[in-house]
């Protein structure tokens, strides 16, 4: 599993489930509320500023998730099957499916962890998720898993206390961003 990491250059969450708890709260207005783990997010700027992008696929888009995905620079795809964009988003970031870890917890994820190097599955996820990933996490969807996810990515690859300093000086982040890009 660690060269599987060693290879990471893209991270690819499901949102329900695995950014969030999986509960869908409905208000009187009819709209839906999300509940997200803030120190999930850290863990995605982490990432970005060490150069490894967050891309984000869901079955079903709604405000409260796209605001999240803008508020932390990351694409949303809202489609299904979830696989379908797999070669857009490889052609865009210029990475092989070797080179993608994408998080999952449920049926809708499936397709697409078949395909990438490292399929990793939150505590809470169904068996079958669970049967196929190369790591299950420790914390469930909406509880830390992502950032438990973004730290072994960042240790494993020898980035984790360069990114930790970025996020406490913002100079530091400037430095690494521009080294990072080129």
């Amino acid at each position: 599993m660690i060269e599987k990491i060693k290879k990471i250059k893209l991270l690819i969450l499901d949102v329900d489930g695995v950014l969030t708890n999986g509960w869908l709260i409905y208000d009187s207005q009819g709209g839906d509320l999300r509940c997200f783990d803030s120190q999930d997010g850290t863990g995605t700027l982490l990432l970005k500023a060490m150069g490894i992008h967050t891309v984000l696929i869901t079955v079903k888009p709604s405000k409260p998730i796209k605001r999240r995905a803008t508020e932390l620079g990351m694409e949303l795809y809202a489609v299904m099957p979830k696989d379908k964009v797999l070669d857009e988003i490889l052609r865009k970031y210029h990475v092989t499916p070797e080179e993608i870890c994408y998080v999952g917890d449920d049926i809708a994820d499936l397709g697409i962890m078949k395909r990438i190097g490292l399929p990793v599955a939150v505590a809470n996820a169904i068996p079958l998720i669970k049967d196929l990933s190369s790591y299950i996490t420790e914390k469930p969807g909406g509880s830390g898993a992502v950032r438990e996810v973004t730290d072994l990515i960042l240790k494993v690859q020898g980035k984790l206390d360069e990114a930790l300093k970025a996020n406490i000086d913002p100079r530091h982040l400037k430095k690494i961003q521009k080294k990072n890009r080129g």
